[in-house]
């Protein structure tokens, strides 16, 4: 009756029968696909993560031993908890009368946690996994200057999901990180915003150039992705505007390519215009002098900074179409592989 698909889950629960940990439990075993839940009712909580561990979610403990959860870290220094650990994938915990238990809701668990989740989605202070953002996002500015150096005279990040690689690049490169774009503190995320018209306003309410800074000045500009296109060409023009010499673009992740079917509002292929465009067509589109994306490889490489420590896997398959789950039979694979759907 709703349109959040959380809904039917609560259906599911409803239609079973025994303990409620039992519902929960066999009602989580019916779903394919990336979640983190935490289920309410009178005298419990429950929290599961999925069992390919696609979306995060932490515990952490109050002073006064009551425990709290969170899709990010940072969240537990704001009401002064302490973290005790990340769930694991297809587990599920339950808190009541203070106690905690904790089982596995199933035992076929792969470990692949979002890429985008570091790339763009999470807070640099946030540590996911045992992997902190900020981090892996410096890293990422490091190895995209390996890949794809350029010859300018100031690196800027698109604020804020791209300041950390900018300030990765700027140091690899030796080029100065300046701030040459300033962000409106009070405008969302242009990249969910429902539709087209409203993205492209969002943009232009949300950044402006500093013209002082980017005048005259080859501009090496450094952002987390892109999906449509359409606020990679304003910025471009923005700066060009204030005065940029040349704007070379270099993003921190893949090209996205392939459709998210785990929870991320980019639905169909048609808007997706790394699927259409060649690198160097996307960079005539977008108006910049140079454009490169980090490989694959060097996006893993990244994240992946302590391979002892950090065993877990990525979920790249917006960037290369190798999803976790089964979506498709081979026909419909096909019409996607061909842009039909």
């Amino acid at each position: 009756s709703s349109t959040s698909d959380t809904e039917i889950l609560g259906h599911l629960i409803m239609r079973e029968e025994g303990r409620m940990i039992d519902r929960i439990c066999n009602s989580l075993n019916r779903l394919d696909g990336a979640f983190a839940f935490l289920i309410l009712i009178e005298n419990a909580l429950y929290v599961a993560r999925d069992k390919y561990g696609l979306r995060p979610i932490s515990m952490g403990q109050l002073p006064n031993g009551a425990y709290v959860f969170s899709s990010e870290t940072c969240a537990f220094e704001v009401v002064g908890a302490k973290f005790v650990r990340d769930l694991e994938p297809g587990e599920i915990v339950r808190v009541k009368n203070g106690n905690l238990k904790s089982m596995l809701y199933t035992n076929d668990v792969v470990d692949k946690i979002c890429a985008m989740e570091y790339i763009y989605f999470s807070r640099p202070d946030s540590n996911l996994d045992g992997i902190n953002v900020h981090t892996t996002r410096k890293l990422s500015g490091k190895q995209l200057f390996n890949e794809a150096p350029v010859d300018a005279d100031l690196v800027i990040g698109v604020p804020d999901s791209s300041i950390s690689a900018a300030i990765g690049y700027s140091e690899a490169s030796g080029i100065p990180y300046e701030m040459g774009l300033i962000k409106n503190k009070y405008v969302g995320r242009t990249f969910i915003q429902p539709t087209q018209e409203m993205r492209e306003q969002g943009v232009r309410m949300k950044l402006s150039a500093v013209s002082s800074i980017v005048k005259n000045k080859r501009v090496v500009m450094i952002d987390d992705s892109i999906v449509r296109g359409t606020t990679s060409k304003r910025i471009v023009r923005l700066l060009k505007e204030a005065g940029a010499k040349e704007v070379h673009v270099r993003i921190a992740s893949p090209a996205i390519k392939w459709p998210c079917f785990y929870g991320v509002d980019m639905s169909t292929i048609d808007e997706l215009i790394s699927n259409k465009l060649s690198t160097e067509e996307l960079c005539e589109y977008i108006e910049a002098d140079s454009l490169a994306f980090i490989s694959e490889e060097g996006i893993d490489k990244s994240i992946h900074y302590n391979k002892e420590e950090h065993k877990c896997s990525l979920c790249l398959a917006c960037f290369n179409g190798e999803y976790v789950t089964n979506l498709y039979d081979s026909f419909e694979t096909e019409k996607i592989k061909k842009g039909k759907i």
